[in-house]
């Protein structure tokens, strides 16, 4: 059988090319990183007013958070005690600042922490965007 029509296996067009994994070190090669990144990952003084503007931001909101809480929480007793007529109220034979400080209140804090944390987050967002971009 001599078939002159066939091409030679492997065609000359063809290159023969080497796979590799990724985790093996000859695969693609990682973006160059910014200079703020680099910044913060050297711990320069620029990276750390980066850093520290991420802090002060998470701190703030922390504070706000707790704040806030502690007023409402460390409000009810103040209120009770302004208005006695609020004591003497009675839901399905429970008082009514016992059904304030053992059920009310924590509907509040999980709406509280569900807003830290979306806040955090969006925060970190920022910080990230703010690195990207410089």
């Amino acid at each position: 059988m001599n078939d002159e029509r066939r091409p030679p296996y492997p065609p000359p067009s063809r290159r023969r090319v080497a796979v590799r994994s990724p985790r093996a070190g000859g695969g693609a090669r990682p973006a160059p990183r910014g200079e703020v990144t680099r910044d913060i990952d050297e711990q320069t003084r620029l990276g750390e007013v980066y850093v520290a503007s991420l802090v002060r931001a998470q701190l703030r909101l922390a504070l706000t958070v707790c704040s806030v809480f502690g007023c409402l929480l460390g409000g009810l007793p103040l209120l009770f005690a302004l208005q006695p007529a609020l004591r003497a109220v009675r839901v399905f034979g429970v008082a009514f600042p016992w059904l304030v400080l053992g059920v009310a209140v924590y509907p509040a804090i999980v709406a509280g922490a569900w807003f830290y944390v979306r806040q955090a987050e969006h925060n970190e967002r920022d910080f990230a965007d703010l690195v990207e971009r410089s």
